[in-house]
């Protein structure tokens, strides 16, 4: 018989391929390995460029988030000026129609006793368009034809342009008396620049769809300055106001849901921050924002549907550039991160990769039967332990040993989760420093000072807000006054009820006769009475001691002395009109620093939560010529700075003369600011190191240090002797195919057992026979 001689597999055959097989599949140490050396030079690119000079702006973005803001405060202004005037022409006609006839002279009269806002006011006869009655400036009346009286924008506000070039917004409404002629109530009054107060340099202006500037206030005459540099500063700020303008109006004409920059912290309209050129060291910053209605959906509000915007222009001082130290920085933190990084995946390749790898290798070696050569045990840990008790397993199966008891069981207190501690403090020793230590901020920080007088500016125009607010919740019960007749007390009670729900700003309205009891009511129970006989402002505030203060307006009944007419405004109406983004906390105080209402939440009457806030109020309502002014500060205290402003109220109008203050501060750290900015990116990158730490070393715990530490359990059981326990691989990984070459093992030493067993009762078998 000739013998056959065995095929020797080609080169890399079957071999290869079950090491392919065996190989596992992407899992293990591997991936979280590569992981953080990936995300360590992310991180350190990241650093870089964050912490270095690049990409500072010439203007602090709390500059120019300063100017957005204070022109979405004057496009509010100028909006609610534009309805009320509107809303009280139309309340008026409506409340003289459901009356006696009245004169014409005598509704204009009446008209301008109770609102001082309009700049001209005209009665018209429209069946014979006979003027009847004109107060103030001409209107005149070359406009009105069929489309502006019939059809669906009948009696609808419009712009029109005098022969002065001025252009003047003209309000509509009929009055139609029982046997007269219908008539038309005009009333015009200019698109101009609220009135607030611009503070030093600060310029502001009403533009129209198209870009045209319909009204500037801010800049001075030519005629006052004294010498031709600042003319010609002048000239270049009127240039730059128009370019900035033309502009807006075109960023503006997007619909504020799908518009780039659709304002900032809730505001419904288009708003947004424009950088024009510079001029002997100060670039022109500019913020702009459409005039828009509460809710964008609702098209209710007149001034809204204009296409007007409001810009506001201050002209800045450029900030210089960072050096190169700061670049360098930014380059030495990176550079240690890399350093740190590339060491600690250098302990995790050492101390447990390339461990688990060599495992893997011998643990195979030893499932397919090679037990020639003993198992290279690591020195340490679970792998120590694993290792060992492969060799003891090796020697079980018969392989050749000098140790034939087979080596000691190794112990390990630490494990994997030594690398992983170590790892962990290699990466803290960066992300401590740099995000507690690095570009730490003190009270030293400079603040420009624009943001101080901006702070000052807006706090002075909410706290105008408010006092127009109240000037105008009494107006309405001057106007309501008027038309209420005490003698019919169903009547009165229903006008009271009309008007409460024409107006969001009461929660209570009540007719009180001399001896402060109530008449009619609408509304909530009265909560404080408000006798004629009491000498008391026309607006107060009562309440004291109960949960809320109550807010009073009142009007005296023109032809009934003793009787009041009384409203409550709400708490949360004046709550309102406090919130502004960018002003932080904001609060209305009486006289005695004991406060009203608040942008946030507050106890009735309570004080102010600083005494250098307290002074600030109290230095504020001191007279000053005029009267009490406005006042900024920057309160350094600690580590911290706050930048806090005090306008008292003042102007015309009943509320201005009550000792109401609105205060409003905020921590400077909240500003955009370069220093700032770049602590809070150093904690940034702090956090992102964490982070970083978190998910890789996370990674290798779950899915290689606690699967070892089973494993370990597991292989000195099965040497110990446990052969009954099957192992099962959990995982497609390094781990997993050690378990599996652990399995083939156990099985093997059950095979050799039974054989053993067979061997030892084969001769006893042929004993018996003999």
């Amino acid at each position: 018989m000739t013998p056959t001689r065995a095929v020797r597999p080609a080169k890399g055959g079957r071999r290869r391929s079950r090491r392919r097989a065996d190989m596992p599949l992407l899992g293990g140490v591997r991936p979280p390995i590569a992981l953080l050396c990936v995300l360590v030079l992310a991180l350190a690119g990241l650093t870089a460029q964050v912490l270095g000079p690049a990409g500072e702006q010439a203007v602090p973005q709390a500059v120019l988030s300063s100017q957005q803001h204070f022109a979405e405060d004057g496009a509010i202004a100028l909006r609610a000026s534009i309805d009320e005037r509107v809303t009280d022409l139309n309340r008026t006609a409506a409340a003289l129609n459901a009356g006696p006839p009245v004169k014409p002279e005598r509704v204009l009269s009446d008209l301008g006793k109770t609102y001082q806002k309009w700049t001209g006011t005209t009665v018209l006869d429209l069946e014979s368009g006979k003027v009847l009655a004109a107060r103030g400036e001409t209107i005149p009346l070359g406009w009105l034809d069929k489309d502006v009286l019939t059809g669906d924008t009948a009696l609808k506000p419009r712009m029109v342009r005098l022969e002065t070039g001025d252009v003047r917004l003209m309000t509509m409404a009929v009055l139609d008396f029982d046997d007269r002629p219908q008539q038309l109530l005009l009333a015009s009054n200019s698109l101009s620049v609220p009135a607030i107060n611009l503070g030093q340099f600060r310029s502001m202006a009403v533009v129209a769809t198209g870009g045209e500037i319909l009204a500037t206030a801010g800049f001075e005459q030519s005629e006052s300055l004294n010498s031709d540099q600042e003319r010609k500063e002048l000239g270049f700020l009127q240039k730059q106001m128009s370019g900035l303008s033309a502009r807006a109006a075109r960023e503006t004409e997007q619909d504020p849901v799908s518009a780039r920059e659709p304002g900032s912290h809730g505001y419904p309209g288009v708003s947004g921050t424009l950088v024009g050129a510079s001029y002997n060291g100060r670039v022109a910053t500019a913020g702009y924002a459409s005039l828009s209605s509460s809710d964008p959906e609702e098209k209710k509000s007149v001034g809204a549907g204009l296409g007007l915007t409001v810009v506001a222009m201050l002209p800045v001082v450029q900030q210089q550039a960072a050096g190169p130290d700061r670049e360098l920085y930014g380059l030495l933190a990176a550079g240690a991160l890399v350093v740190l990084g590339l060491l600690a995946a250098a302990v995790l390749w050492a101390t447990v990769q390339r461990p688990l790898l060599r495992l893997f290798l011998e643990s195979r070696r030893l499932a397919r039967g090679d037990l020639t050569r003993p198992v290279d045990v690591p020195r340490w840990g679970e792998a120590a332990r694993i290792g060992s008790a492969l060799e003891r397993l090796r020697a079980q199966l018969g392989g050749p040993t000098d140790d034939p008891g087979g080596r000691q069981r190794v112990k390990g207190r630490f494990g994997v989760r030594g690398p992983l501690a170590l790892t962990a403090v290699l990466l803290l020793l960066w992300c401590l420093p740099v995000g507690l230590l690095l570009n730490r901020t003190d009270d030293s920080v400079s603040i420009p000072a624009s943001m101080v007088s901006d702070q000052r500016d807006r706090t002075d125009l909410v706290a105008d807000r408010v006092r127009r607010a109240l000037n105008e919740a009494q107006a309405d019960l001057v106007s309501t006054s008027r038309l209420i007749d005490p003698d019919d007390a169903d009547a009165g009670k229903a006008l009271l009820e009309e008007t409460l729900r024409e107006h969001t700003r009461y929660q209570a309205l009540y007719l009180l006769d001399g001896d402060g009891e109530v008449v009619a009511r609408a509304g909530k129970e009265p909560r404080a009475g408000f006798a004629d006989g009491d000498d008391l402002p026309l607006v107060r505030v009562a309440g004291k001691g109960g949960k809320k203060p109550v807010v009073q307006a009142a009007a005296p009944l023109p032809d009934h002395k003793g009787m009041t007419l009384v409203g409550e405004v709400r708490v949360e109406f004046l709550n309102s009109l406090l919130k502004r983004p960018g002003l932080g906390e904001v609060r209305v105080v009486d006289a005695k620093t004991e406060t009203i209402a608040a942008s946030d939440g507050f106890l009735a009457f309570e004080e102010l939560p600083r005494d250098a806030l307290t002074d600030l109020v109290r230095a504020g309502s001191v007279h000053v010529g005029a009267g009490p002014v406005e006042n900024g500060l920057l309160i350094r205290e600690g580590r911290g700075t706050t930048v806090a402003a005090a306008a008292p109220f003042s102007g015309g109008g009943v509320a201005a003369d009550i000792g109401w203050t609105v205060v409003s501060w905020q921590n400077a750290k909240d500003f955009q600011i370069t220093p700032y900015e770049r602590e809070d990116r150093s904690v940034l990158a702090g956090l992102l190191g964490l982070a970083l730490i978190v998910v890789c070393l996370g990674w290798v715990y779950l899915v290689v240090a606690r699967p070892m530490r089973a494993l370990a359990a597991s292989a000195e059981k099965l040497a110990d002797g446990d052969l009954k326990s099957v192992h099962y691989p959990r995982y497609q990984d390094e781990v997993g195919a050690v378990v599996r070459s652990l399995e083939l093992l156990r099985q093997q030493l059950q095979a050799r057992k039974q054989t053993q067993a067979r061997r030892l009762a084969e001769p006893e078998a042929g004993v018996r026979g003999r």
